[in-house]
């Protein structure tokens, strides 16, 4: 497997941050695994199978290595699949041999972490297939757990979608509340062209906003919880000037005929917001 590396992300420190807070490091009596340290031997050995209990999408199986290896430097792991492969229930997922105390207090950090990173990604899938238009991109958005923006916005894209920005930092997101404050739309979108921002995102949910967006300056008009025919209308004023995105009363049922009215992106906070987990398991037995 090669090395899980993405910009922004400390791998070690989430591994060491997760691992602390389930030994409850720092605590009165904690930093000890009680059940592991008083039932299993120390040099008791388990073989153990990682296997998918659903149709998932997979993502997050390098940062379950690196709960196990760290831990257990000489473990012995076989990850199976590919990360974004579609498996069917009952997929083997990895094939682990090691020490047992390590493995056993490893397991729930790194189940948690597959569950819920394959669980994006099978709904980004879903969506996906749902949308069922090669021309139109599914974007996610800001609406991330804190402190796991860059691994769940990591499975969007294992499950076939595309990141929205990442941050308040590398676009600037203009919305009814800036509006609100800097008096009209365009108003707004001149203060951000000014300041030297290149990437400039205008969120309108009228028609009649979209030409001040543009001669301002705005390259991306976020058209928020528009109707399809609506939604028509705004791709043909807009033309080649700006890309556009669907936003807001997009779902399973709703996103094909969304797509289909021409719009360059569909995003859907649902994405990383709700998705529920994958169902996957990990049985150990002693070697």
């Amino acid at each position: 497997m090669k090395d899980f590396n993405l910009p922004g992300f400390d791998l070690t420190r989430f591994v060491q941050e997760t691992l602390d807070e389930d030994l409850g490091v720092g605590l009165p009596g904690g930093g000890v695994d009680v059940t592991a340290t008083s039932v299993i031997p120390a040099d008791a050995r388990f073989q153990g199978v990682m296997d998918s209990r659903d149709p998932i999408a997979v993502a997050g199986l390098p940062i379950a290595v690196a709960f196990f290896r760290h831990l257990d430097p000489d473990i012995q792991i076989d990850v199976l699949v590919e990360e974004g492969a579609q498996v069917t229930p009952g997929t083997d997922l990895m094939r682990l041999s090691g020490n047992a105390r390590a493995m056993l207090t490893a397991e729930r950090s790194a189940l948690n972490t597959v569950q819920h990173l394959s669980g994006i990604a099978t709904l980004v899938r879903e969506y996906v297939d749902a949308m069922d238009n090669p021309t139109c991109t599914l974007l996610d958005t800001r609406k991330t757990i804190p402190g796991l923006r860059h691994i769940e916005k990591y499975a969007v894209r294992m499950g076939g979608g595309n990141n929205h920005r990442m941050g308040l930092w590398d676009a600037a997101m203009i919305k009814d509340n800036h509006i609100g404050v800097a008096g009209s739309v365009g108003e707004a979108v001149r203060r951000a062209r000014d300041a030297g921002i290149e990437q400039i995102i205008c969120e309108v949910d009228r028609l009649d906003q979209i030409e001040a967006a543009l001669a301002a300056g705005a390259n991306h008009i976020l058209l928020d919880n528009m109707e399809p025919d609506i939604l028509r209308q705004a791709v043909a004023m807009i033309g080649d000037r700006a890309a556009t995105e669907a936003s807001g009363g997009i779902n399973l049922q709703t996103i094909k005929a969304k797509a289909a009215t021409g719009v360059d992106y569909c995003s859907v906070g649902r994405l990383t917001q709700s998705a529920p987990a994958a169902d996957i398991g990990l049985d150990f037995t002693p070697v």
